[in-house]
């Protein structure tokens, strides 16, 4: 039994046949949703304190920021499980979107390096930032929200790879 779709069906071009997707750690989403608080903070104590002081009118922008905060809850979550990547015999393929998908293929002869970063949020939750640098600028990929074993996993093994690729050139 072939699982290829009939003729003249439509293909996902961000679901390519047999390429298993490996997920980012879930810890992501509760880090992502910490510095989403910590960004809004203020604007909604600064809200509330106007809203006291000087007019209740400005009870609208405690409003508007929470309501931002309850959208932002809803949308970091999926944001994250969308994030997702393939390690092929050629390339790494990151993918990430809901509404705007976006897919990189990044072939292991065009790496030049691998960064590994991790702030202090990152270092608390067990997680860290690949970033895949290439001759083109506009091809560079990064990976956040991955655990700190596979994201040094991960270093080496692309760093073998393109070490290996470039001496076939």
């Amino acid at each position: 039994m072939s699982l290829s779709p009939p003729p003249g069906a439509q293909r996902d071009p961000f679901s390519p046949a047999g390429v298993p997707f490996r997920p980012v750690s879930g810890s992501l989403i509760t880090v992502r949703l910490i510095v989403t608080a910590l960004t809004l903070a203020p604007a909604l104590i600064a809200g509330v304190v106007l809203a006291a002081l000087v007019s209740p009118w400005f009870w609208i922008v405690p409003g508007v920021v929470l309501a931002l905060m309850a959208w932002l809850l809803w949308l970091i979550p999926r944001q994250v499980r969308a994030i997702g990547y393939a390690e092929s015999d050629d390339d790494l393929v990151i993918r990430r979107g809901i509404m705007f998908k976006s897919m990189s293929v990044v072939p292991y002869g065009r790496m030049q390096f691998v960064d590994v970063h991790q702030g202090p949020l990152d270092r608390h939750f067990g997680i860290s930032r690949v970033q895949l640098h290439t001759a083109a600028a506009t091809t560079d990929a990064t990976l956040p929200g991955l655990p700190a074993d596979e994201s040094s996993r991960l270093r080496d093994r692309l760093t073998a790879r393109g070490e290996a690729r470039l001496a076939g050139l």
